[in-house]
């Protein structure tokens, strides 16, 4: 007879390996989103400027990606306005050493890390892989399926760790990754293997359609890291001080050999997921300007000016630095990039299989056979667009 067969339910205790190995109290997040600006907390004036600065040229960089899309300079772009805060706090947070992992909308995460304004955008563009080198960067490429570089972080975090290097992986996500399998995937073996890596969730409130709330019936998307056996935090993503902190606090966290941890960044996609989305299908015009009542680039002016650490002159300009990037990057986007097709083969295993070579030698005698304008080395131009004018 079993024991249940005998007591009706199990009151046994489950021997000592079953047991939690900790207290799962301090894992869990907050009840509601931390915040910094307009608490009239302690704050490091440079700090709070050298944020304004990168979250207004964010918001430009935003604009005018946005607007390269309509002159057929870009094939698609995931604009990030309303989430500037997240993004910059998110670069920041790092030290020369550490590596970022950014999802396909953080191209603002790796303007602020220091990356060439064009080369990010080379993706979206339809050039040749990353557009940058990862290695010289500390800065992998963009992500475009959903989740796939949080093993990655945690790959590399965990050999960073087996071999001594003082190194910290940053890997962001929205909320819809977090519905990916590669999502829990990466939180398990980050906690197990007490990997320094740091999770950053930027819940913008939509998998392109779907609201969080068809997602998850989770209190919160930071409550998700107790299970795993990490910490959680839940913060203001739209306050840049306040995300610059817990980011900050969770990397070193990591530095110490203290593990991995979640961080859920409340904010709002104010553009839609993208050009070729309409957003107006699935929520309506009043959401939107509620959100834009907490604008992050708003919140940091009136947080610097209620400080007296800026005025109008400082405003003219931070946004003058953001229009000359601004036009940089126009003038450069609308330079016809020189692509080698034949690129299409490198980088993708150390020796070439054979299938790989036979594509080669027919893509070069489909070149050789239809080059013009003195393009038989397999040069090709490339405009983005089918207009003349663009």
């Amino acid at each position: 007879m079993t024991v249940l067969e005998q007591s009706g339910s199990y009151h046994l205790a489950p021997p000592p390996a079953w047991r939690p190995r900790r207290d799962p109290a301090p894992l869990l997040p907050d009840q509601e989103p931390y915040r910094l600006l307009g608490t009239g907390a302690q704050l490091d004036g440079d700090l709070l400027l050298e944020l304004y600065g990168h979250v207004v040229r964010g918001r430009r960089y935003n604009e005018q990606a946005t607007a390269l899309t309509k002159q057929g300079r870009l094939a698609v772009y995931p604009s990030s306005t309303g989430q500037e805060a997240a993004e910059v706090a998110a670069a920041l947070a790092l030290r020369e050493q550490d590596w970022l992992f950014p999802s396909y909308r953080d191209t603002l995460a790796a303007v602020a890390r220091g990356l060439d304004p064009v080369a990010v955008l080379s993706l979206l563009r339809g050039d040749w892989h990353s557009g940058y080198d990862p290695r010289a960067t500390r800065v992998a490429p963009l992500s475009t399926p959903l989740a796939t570089q949080l093993p990655h972080a945690v790959g590399l975090a965990h050999a960073a760790r087996l071999k001594g290097d003082d190194v910290v992986a940053l890997a962001m996500v929205g909320d819809g990754g977090t519905s990916e399998g590669d999502f829990h995937e990466a939180l398990n073996f980050a906690a197990v293997w007490q990997a320094p890596v740091v999770f950053l969730v930027q819940n913008n409130g939509f998998a392109i359609s779907v609201p969080l709330a068809k997602q998850t019936a989770a209190p919160s998307l930071a409550h998700k890291g107790v299970g795993y056996g990490m910490p959680g935090r839940l913060v203001d993503g739209n306050d840049a001080a306040a995300v610059h902190q817990v980011l900050g606090e969770a990397v070193e966290r990591a530095r110490r050999g203290e593990g991995p941890s979640l961080v859920e960044a409340v904010t709002y996609r104010v553009d839609a997921h993208t050009n070729a989305d309409d957003a107006t299908r699935y929520r309506d015009a009043a959401e939107v300007e509620a959100w834009r009542e907490h604008d992050p680039v708003a919140l940091m002016e009136r947080e610097l000016r209620s400080r007296e650490l800026l005025d109008d002159a400082g405003v003219r300009q931070a946004a003058e630095a953001a229009e000359a990037m601004a036009r940089d990057l126009r003038e450069r986007m609308n330079q016809d990039p020189e692509l080698q097709p034949m690129d299409l083969f490198e980088h993708v295993f150390e020796r070439r299989t054979a299938q790989l070579e036979q594509q080669a030698r027919q893509l070069r005698a489909e070149l050789d056979a239809t080059a013009t304008d003195g393009t038989a080395d397999g040069t090709a131009r490339h405009t983005g667009s089918t207009r003349e004018d663009a």
